[in-house]
């Protein structure tokens, strides 16, 4: 359960990928490799979270892809893929999550969101999930060169959309970016499921 605010929660923030929407590059690459203990180990040493935090903060698809295929030839195939058929690496939406997020609409809360995400890939899940729409605002690290965990993204949500931490509420599946929230003021709930996360909204007085 999450400490109870000093202050009533006006304004929460979702991360999308892996809250409310099903993100893994092994949906792209499991087909292609002859066993899973292979996948894992390129995943781990060649297409690197690292790697792809590079174009979470802005670095074009193009210029990323180029530069590892360079240090990794011999998966030059493989590594091109991330960019002409990044598509696939998304699932569906995560529907507890999202059953949560229309509810909280309904009731009039003000929901905004901040995710880790290339400004070249965003446009395929605006098209693709509609509950996207149900955000006042989405501020997706790509599009300004900064990204989660560094302090100057939470600074900027605050600076755009008039935030005081005390009264915010910030869900995230990644520990690290809830350390960082935690440390400017923010509320937050680590994300580890639908059912959890419900249990801790309704502690905080957020839901029914």
């Amino acid at each position: 359960m999450p400490p109870l605010p000093e202050t009533p929660i006006t304004t929460v923030i979702f991360d999308l990928g892996g809250v409310l929407i099903d993100w893994n590059p092994r949906y792209l690459y499991r087909p292609l490799f002859n066993d899973d203990d292979a996948m894992e180990r390129f995943l781990a040493e060649v297409l690197t979270p690292a790697w792809n935090h590079q174009m979470d903060a802005g670095k074009p698809f193009h210029q990323a892809v180029a530069e590892l295929s360079a240090l990794h030839p011999g998966h030059a195939t493989r590594i091109a893929l991330w960019h002409s058929h990044w598509q696939q690496t998304l699932g569906g939406p995560i529907d507890g999550t999202v059953a949560l997020l229309r509810h909280l609409a309904r009731r009039g809360q003000r929901l905004v969101a901040l995710t880790n995400w290339s400004a070249e890939t965003f446009p395929v899940a605006r098209q693709r999930f509609d509950f996207l729409s149900l955000f006042e605002d989405i501020l997706v690290s790509g599009e300004h060169q900064v990204a989660k965990p560094d302090r100057a993204i939470f600074a900027l949500a605050c600076e755009l959309w008039g935030l005081e931490p005390a009264s915010t509420l910030f869900i995230d599946d990644t520990p690290v970016n809830i350390d960082t929230a935690q440390a400017m003021g923010f509320n937050t709930i680590h994300f580890t499921g639908p059912e959890a996360l419900t249990a801790a909204l309704r502690d905080l007085s957020l839901l029914d």
